[in-house]
């Protein structure tokens, strides 16, 4: 099966003679995992010597030393070797999942031309660990493809209503936001003709810098403290979310010391780390796999909805088998912060809805059946993007 893989590139140039980095920030990021300038060489699959050589050309390249190495501790990084390490995982944070989308429009494009084309799954999902640990799982079938684009919350539903995309990928909090999330999903949604798929549980809270200098635990605290604040763009799920929770303390978001915009929880979370801010909101994933501390909020349900006849088509059998799978469930025990919640377990709209406010951490919310005026809603919707297009 042809994959399409588009990654950033950094070039460093001196009197017009360009360097490629990537080796070497990978070698500096596995020294300041490790300490060792062995596992650095093992990790390249360079050897020892090989690796030390480039660390000192690329020092003199820059004038500067990229690590140091002390009797008894080890090799550490440099302050400019730490910076050049942040720098670069904030690109690939940044702009990793918008060149994803990117390689897989191209695909889109190529494939038609090609013999022998294998199913394909159009996923539209708000951006997570989960769904990417899933995207590497479909990758590896031969006779499965996957057409995954990272939309928000709301345009992944809208996508599943016009037929734009197979499954739909949202999350929803638990607790007092839960009500007015379901209310939002509902208009899009048909619970004649619409199923749920549960996949995982994920928890949501403050990042903040390792050991927490500003003495960060609540949204009040980061006002107190005038902590300068990433955000997530304004149409992600997560931001909406964000400024739900605003509301509900009473905490003014024009009050906060906003930096940034990101459109991802890694991104967000490199930004802290990279000390160009002090506190974001993320998932625990994000702030564990860039050493940051994290603060629990609230914790989100994330599932996948799609059309009731795409159940029984070939490809939709073979996710559902890998959703159930070992492999899948060892993978989210090893996410910080994410649990598997019966993944590829089948539920009716309202049925799924009323059992997530009977789960640990929900409230008792009447979910009512929505009226067909919720439907007609939905295709008058559609009718007048048909009649805008057609003009």
């Amino acid at each position: 099966m042809l994959h399409i893989e588009i990654e950033p590139v950094w070039r460093f140039r001196k009197e017009g003679s360009p360097q490629a980095a990537i080796v070497m920030l990978g070698i500096l990021n596995e020294i300041r995992q490790t300490g060792k300038l062995t596992s650095a060489a093992s990790h390249a699959n360079l050897s020892y010597r090989h690796v030390w050589n480039l660390i000192e050309q690329w020092s003199a390249f820059f004038g500067a030393p990229l690590v140091e190495r002390q009797r008894g501790r080890g090799t550490t990084l440099t302050p400019f070797g730490e910076k050049l390490v942040w720098a670069g995982q904030r690109l690939e944070a940044r702009l990793g999942p918008q060149l994803q989308n990117l390689a897989q429009e191209l695909a889109s494009e190529i494939k038609p031309f090609l013999h022998q084309q294998p199913s394909v799954i159009r996923v539209h999902a708000s951006h997570g660990f989960a769904v990417s640990k899933l995207r590497e799982m479909l990758d590896r079938l031969p006779a499965l493809g996957v057409d995954l684009r990272y939309v928000s919350n709301q345009n992944s539903l809208v996508s599943l209503a016009q037929n734009a995309c197979d499954l739909s990928g949202v999350h929803l909090p638990r607790g007092p936001l839960r009500e007015q999330n379901i209310r939002s999903c509902l208009e899009w949604l048909d619970p004649r003709e619409d199923r749920v798929i549960s996949l995982v549980t994920r928890e949501m809270g403050l990042m903040v810098k390792r050991g927490n200098p500003l003495n960060i635990h609540s949204l009040e605290d980061l006002v107190a403290r005038n902590a300068r604040f990433v955000n997530r763009d304004h149409d992600s799920g997560t931001r909406q979310v964000f400024n739900q929770l605003l509301e509900l303390h009473g905490v003014n978001p024009s009050a906060l010391h906003e930096t940034q915009l990101e459109f991802t929880h890694a991104a967000v979370a490199a930004f802290v780390a990279s000390n160009m801010a002090d506190a974001s909101f993320g998932v625990e994933a994000a702030a564990r796999q860039f050493g940051l501390d994290f603060i629990p909020l609230l914790t989100e349900d994330y599932f996948f909805v799609c059309h009731r006849a795409f159940l029984d088509t070939l490809p939709m059998q073979h996710l559902l088998d890998l959703m159930k799978g070992e492999e899948f469930r060892d993978a989210i025990a090893n996410l910080p912060g994410y649990s598997a919640s019966n993944p590829g377990q089948i539920s009716a709209v309202k049925d799924f809805f009323e059992s997530m406010a009977a789960e640990p951490g929900g409230i008792v919310v009447p979910v009512p059946r929505p009226p067909k005026k919720t439907v007609a809603k939905r295709e008058t919707k559609k009718e007048t993007k048909k009649k805008v297009a057609r003009r």
